[in-house]
């Protein structure tokens, strides 16, 4: 059986910083070297956005440095706290569009893997976070979907397309998700994977089901009612690990240092 290792949200910090008191980039280290050690045979290693706090040179340059041993094929992606041009000066091989998104299809036995670029920006408006997706990176889709060939799509994204439930973070997911779900819906059967919320959730909207990692740092708070998305908490780091099966997947969320 294939199978893909996936970590969410890093935000990996400049040197000495720490999110409620917790180093992110110790955090991924812990998280990154237990997938490993439990699955050397993955099939690559998808990073799902959130790669870092600030977009800062230094920050980016910290992951590379975290990654640099990994001997399977590593797929980065951005997201809100991300910024394109220190993320390519630091990953200069990571695939990307003509336009600077960084986008990619994947193709396994049968499944294809899709990562998309939800970042808005550049210009990056100030504190925000929510996610969007053009009418070039929607065109990417349009054509990954349509070549899939037979091959199960499993598409990733930072930003839901949906809301969780969960007020501050659904004030702040992709916009025009409707959208997405319904160039989605029509190409059934297949998976969507987002980030984001730092919580490990699944379900289906509109057709589409889907499933969301936890973070490799913070854990995010169930709150369905305070529009206020830097809500965290100290609980264990984790990654995903995606069973790939003829016909489907199987989605599994391991917690690290419980």
């Amino acid at each position: 059986m294939q199978k893909l290792l996936v970590i969410s949200d890093i935000h990996i910090c400049k040197e000495g910083e720490t999110i409620i008191g917790l180093n992110p980039l110790a955090r991924f280290q812990q998280v990154l070297d237990t997938a490993l050690t439990a699955h050397p045979d993955a099939n690559a290693l998808i990073l799902l956005g959130d790669l870092t706090h600030h977009g800062f040179p230094e920050e980016y340059a910290q992951l590379a440095a975290a990654l640099a041993d990994v001997t399977i094929p590593v797929l980065p992606m951005l997201g809100n706290h991300d910024r394109r041009e220190p993320f390519q000066a630091a990953f200069p091989n990571a695939p990307r569009m003509a336009s600077g998104h960084v986008q990619m299809v994947h193709d396994l036995d049968h499944h294809r893997v899709i990562l998309l670029d939800s970042l808005d920006g550049p210009p990056y408006p100030d504190k925000h976070h929510a996610g969007q997706l053009c009418d070039q990176r929607k065109a990417f889709l349009a054509q990954a979907l349509e070549t899939a060939e037979g091959r199960v799509p499993l598409i990733f994204i930072h930003h839901p397309p949906f809301n969780t439930g969960i007020a501050g973070m659904d004030d702040i997911k992709l916009a025009d998700g409707d959208r997405l779900l319904g160039m989605l819906a029509s190409h059934s059967p297949l998976h969507l994977f987002c980030g984001h919320v730092h919580r490990t959730i699944s379900g289906t909207t509109s057709g589409v089901s889907w499933t969301i990692f936890k973070s490799s740092c913070d854990h995010g708070v169930l709150d369905l009612s305070t529009v206020d998305s830097s809500l965290s908490v100290d609980e264990p780091g984790a990654y995903g690990l995606v069973l790939l099966t003829k016909d489907g997947v199987v989605a599994h969320s391991e917690d690290v240092g419980a």
